[in-house]
């Protein structure tokens, strides 16, 4: 997993509520376990046409998109299934964060999961960036804050979530830091 102690960065909108994950990526590319190479179909059916064309008008295929870090979804964001793709898409799209006054409950713990920094504002920031699509947003993890145009707020974040992001770890990395003491600890009573 990426470390993540700061971020600066601009944003993409997508501003619909209730995204729901098979929006973010449809049930026909699930065809792998592994975490990489499904940036191509984060919002397949959004960014292309039935003829596999890009969308001109769809905000991901505009050149912004592709130096953008930061996404910042409408309320509800990742509603649905509980597929860990959808976070993997976003995040090998080149997000490092997503953003919303309200992110669903499993998708915001798969993207803890995966490397993908989930972040949920207030109302008010949330509509602020809503209506500055590309605005420039600062995000620190150590001190859980975020600041965008006038606003600067704190926002939650479980605290091995944040020990992960700050120390590039996922779980397993996390575990596999610990055997050193597991061994030792098993020594002790054997």
């Amino acid at each position: 997993m990426q470390k993540i102690t700061h971020l600066a960065e601009t944003t993409v909108v997508i501003p619909q509520d209730n995204v729901d994950t098979d929006q973010i990526i449809p049930g026909r590319f699930l065809t792998t376990t592994s975490s990489e190479g499904f940036g191509d179909a984060l919002f397949r059916d959004w960014r292309f046409d039935e003829n596999d064309q890009p969308r001109k008008d769809f905000v991901l295929n505009q050149p912004a998109a592709r130096t953008a870090g930061i996404l910042v979804g409408g309320r509800n964001f990742g509603c649905g299934s509980s597929r860990e793709h959808a976070p993997w898409a976003i995040r090998d799209f080149g997000f490092k964060a997503v953003v919303s006054s309200k992110l669903a409950d499993i998708f915001s713990s798969n993207s803890q999961k995966c490397g993908l920094l989930p972040v949920v504002v207030s109302e008010e920031l949330h509509r602020w960036l809503l209506a500055n699509p590309g605005a420039e947003v600062m995000i620190d993890v150590e001190r859980r804050r975020i600041e965008a145009g006038p606003h600067v707020e704190t926002f939650p974040l479980d605290g091995f979530a944040q020990h992960c992001f700050l120390n590039g770890v996922d779980a397993l990395g996390f575990l596999l830091e610990q055997d050193a003491a597991i061994s030792r600890f098993e020594s002790e009573r054997a």
